[in-house]
């Protein structure tokens, strides 16, 4: 991934840490050399470009309404991370009447929005061991989880191990997807096997359900290692 990003001429620096590390790295920084921040999460005071961000994430679900035929979906999927795109979906899936169930998925070892859910309030959460690196988040997004507080209908933790099966599952209809990217579905398969989440979310065999793979094989060493024989 860092590779990825450096082909496109950006100077990458390591911190020690997690993502959240990072984050904090960065907008130290930007303080001191005068740059700029631009980053889906948001906190007190740095809200105006994580919203622009999020009104990008929204095309995503704006273009799978376009393509969508027949009756509207009853329920969303959609991977968590620090809210941002999830939230935005979210949004964006409020225009439709009625508004599908929107289940907000997450890896058990960085499960911030669940926390928040359960506390009743922006809770930082997770030791952020996971293979699913674009969700190895410990603390949400303020403007995000202001959308996710009133508008998701639960929040649902999974182990890498249902990520992986959900990597596998999408492969074998030819579809490539990494650790991150796989979690909707991962979610649904464990909510689909479980007959009181079945039951909790109104999920049966007539329900019609949205799920956005959100990268590829961003890690190709890793993938090639999960999903031996995938697809290219």
């Amino acid at each position: 991934r860092r590779h990825a990003i450096a082909r496109y001429g950006a100077e990458v620096r390591e911190v020690p840490g997690t993502y959240d590390d990072s984050v904090r790295a960065a907008s130290a920084a930007a303080a001191a050399h005068g740059w700029h921040v631009v980053s889906d999460t948001s906190w007190p005071g740095y809200t105006e470009t994580p919203r622009e961000v999020m009104q990008g994430y929204r095309l995503m679900a704006d273009e799978a309404l376009a393509q969508w035929s027949g009756p509207p979906p009853t329920h969303a999927f959609v991977q968590g991370g620090v809210g941002g795109m999830v939230a935005a979906v979210s949004v964006q899936l409020r225009t439709l009447q009625p508004a599908p169930a929107l289940v907000v998925v997450e890896p058990d070892r960085a499960a911030c929005l669940l926390a928040s859910a359960a506390a009743g309030c922006l809770t930082a959460a997770g030791d952020l061991d996971t293979i699913m690196a674009g969700l190895a988040c410990g603390k949400p997004s303020l403007i995000a989880w202001q959308e996710l507080d009133r508008a998701a209908a639960a929040f649902l933790a999974i182990p890498d191990a249902a990520a992986i099966d959900a990597m596998r599952a999408l492969a074998a209809c030819g579809v490539v997807s990494g650790e991150s990217g796989a979690a909707g579905l991962a979610g649904l398969l464990l909510a689909a096997a479980d007959p009181a989440a079945r039951q909790a979310l109104a999920l049966d065999a007539a329900s019609r359900v949205l799920l956005f793979s959100t990268e590829g094989a961003t890690d190709p060493a890793l993938y090639a290692r999960l999903v031996p024989g995938g697809p290219a």
